[in-house]
């Protein structure tokens, strides 16, 4: 089983055959230049179908027209069937090629789906404007008194780059060439991408039902605020388009738009029940250096015909399960995916998302990313999801070309106390609850997930206060947290961002002094007047119960059963409503360890 394990009961490497195949079913009217298929190619998809029609005895009903004999056909009726097309056929590529000349003659000046009217671009940077036109068709854009013109080249792309622009419009983009394109509303604020799985996919419509605060919120019109998704169009906040947008990022745009008066732009991309090993390229992942040593070492110790005995195994257990669920009257539980060596995906290929989700708004100009993944793990057999997420937040920054921040959602959700646990923002936090008899001893999973933020310029929103369940309810309340890190983190906000995270540790006689950063106003212990959470050990590694004190920005922590400690665990567990260290700006301490123990 893969590191980084799903915590929805089910293998990381056998969740997204479904989602792989809503991805193949998506019509592909966009071009590798991100540019509607027009003309020919719209006849092209035409004359796919109506060879696939043609050839439906062979193919048995396959859409790809090169599709084999169906199985037990007899061999002669093959070049029959071929035969009484190809008249067709004939006379449809002859229109193909008349019309390809016509339309390559008459090339007018297009645009990509994501500059269109009501499209917001970002502020403060250069932006990108690009399309398609005859080669050495000279193309001039005009936008807020500025003007930039560009030479279509030979393979008929052409790209001017506008001087960085200030917040405001709206305002009128016209691009002319051998045509005038207009694009009106154009407003200037920030964009940001949504991505990730469900918990980002999941739409406003069914969330409202249990989070009264989004279901409010979605009543109203935002002027200032426009979606977009991939090959759609920019459209405005209103309460329909409000209703199926992303309910956290829905959230989360609601709330940075108010905080900064200025237009925000919302970009979504993400797929339910989806690995990292499918949001990005296997260029960027072969080409990152810690990925690539995991894996390596994954391989020293991998051996085949174990992990096929394990896989037989678990595979008779699971159509055991399955038959009776399915006689209970259940539904068929997903099925389990091979075992692949390290370095390998399963259930789907690298970046096969990332192609259709990503790749085609990697020319925009965007302020930044929230993203929110990680219960369905990486599927890359030997790559954890710390390491997976670093390889994908280098690789989408070289796409763009620039090092932009980079947010993405703590996983596991919730399971921890609120500061405040009548806050709209927090209301559906774990109960405060007393220690537990005996230390757990699971909290690699959470470790896992909070060292993504060691990656340069990335930061975490923490959520072990928000709600738990695979897919929390409160979406309204991890929106509002987002845009608190975003202020914070991204726009220089006076506000802190994080709750206290673990700096360094020093051993004081019988005891260990822990010291934290982002201890903000000051570390304090929530719903209970002493800190709980703490564990210690000596030499042994046999962890108990430690008193904790707090002193300053560092915590004191020691066990009269322990005379000479070694080491401090932090809540570490998947579920730690126990855990009450938080700093003063009501933000909890995330799970921190000092050893290194296994």
């Amino acid at each position: 089983m893969n590191p980084n394990a799903a915590i929805e009961g089910r293998r990381p490497d056998s969740i997204s055959a479904w989602a792989k195949a809503r991805h193949e079913r998506r019509p592909r009217f966009e071009t590798k230049d991100n540019m509607r298929a027009e003309g020919p190619i719209h006849l092209l998809l035409g004359l796919r179908t109506i060879w696939c029609r043609a050839f439906s005895p062979l193919s048995a009903g396959k859409s790809l027209p090169w599709a084999l004999p169906k199985a037990g056909m007899e061999p002669g009726r093959w070049p029959a069937i071929a035969a009484s097309s190809m008249k067709q056929l004939t006379q449809l590529l002859s229109i193909l090629a008349v019309c390809s000349c016509v339309h390559l003659a008459s090339a007018d000046v297009k645009l990509p789906f994501a500059i269109c009217d009501h499209m917001v671009l970002q502020s403060d940077l250069a932006a990108p404007i690009w399309g398609n036109a005859s080669p050495g068709e000279e193309v001039t854009v005009e936008l807020a008194g500025q003007k930039k013109s560009a030479k279509a080249s030979d393979d008929s792309r052409w790209r001017v780059t506008l001087d960085a622009l200030k917040s405001g419009g709206p305002h009128v983009l016209t691009v002319k060439g051998k045509n005038t394109l207009t694009v009106n509303d154009v407003l200037i604020g920030e964009v940001w991408v949504g991505s990730g799985q469900s918990n980002m996919a999941g739409i406003v419509r069914g969330y409202a039902v249990n989070d009264p605060v989004l279901a409010e919120m979605a009543k109203q019109t935002y002027p200032k605020i426009r979606f977009l998704r991939a090959g759609g169009k920019w459209t405005e906040a209103t309460p329909a388009a409000n209703d199926g947008f992303s309910a956290i990022l829905f959230s989360f745009g609601v709330a940075l738009q108010r905080e900064l008066g200025v237009p925000v732009g919302l970009y979504i991309g993400a797929v339910g029940g989806t690995p990292s090993g499918y949001w990005l390229t296997e260029e960027m992942f072969r080409a990152d250096a810690a990925c690539q040593e995991q894996v390596k070492q994954a391989a020293a110790t991998y051996k085949p015909e174990e992990e096929e005995k394990k896989y037989e195994a678990a595979l008779a257990k699971w159509k055991i399960a399955d038959e009776a669920a399915q006689k209970a009257g259940k539904p068929a539980s997903r099925p389990l995916a091979k075992p692949m060596p390290p370095g390998s995906v399963t259930g789907g290929k690298f970046g096969f998302l990332y192609e259709t989700y990503v790749h085609p708004f990697t020319n925009y100009g965007i302020r930044s990313v929230l993203w929110d993944q990680g219960e369905s793990g990486t599927a890359i057999t030997g790559a954890d999801q710390s390491n997976v997420m670093g390889a994908l937040i280098r690789g989408w920054r070289k796409e763009w070309g620039h090092d932009f921040p980079f947010l993405y959602v703590q996983k596991p959700s919730g399971m921890g106390c609120a500061w405040d646990a009548k806050d709209p923002v927090t209301k559906e936090a774990s109960k405060f609850e007393k220690l537990p008899a005996q230390v757990p001893a699971n909290g690699a999973y959470r470790e896992l997930h909070i060292k993504i933020q060691q990656h340069p310029n990335t930061a975490m929103v923490p959520s072990t206060d928000l709600g738990m369940n695979t897919h929390p309810t409160n979406k309204s309340g991890y929106g509002e947290r987002a845009a608190r890190v975003a202020l914070g983190f991204v726009y220089g906000r006076p506000v802190e961002t994080s709750g206290p995270l673990y700096a360094s540790h020093s051993v004081e006689g019988g005891k260990i002094r822990i010291k934290f950063t982002h201890a903000g106003k000051g570390l304090a212990a929530a719903q209970n007047d002493k800190l709980q959470g703490f564990a210690i050990a000596g030499a042994d590694k046999k962890f108990v119960w430690a008193d904790a004190v707090i002193d300053g920005d560092s915590v004191l922590v020691s066990s009269a059963t322990i005379p000479q400690p070694a080491a401090v665990r932090y809540a570490w567990s998947m579920s730690i409503p126990w855990a009450n260290l938080f700093n003063k700006d009501g933000l909890p301490a995330q799970a921190f360890r000092t050893d290194e123990w296994k």
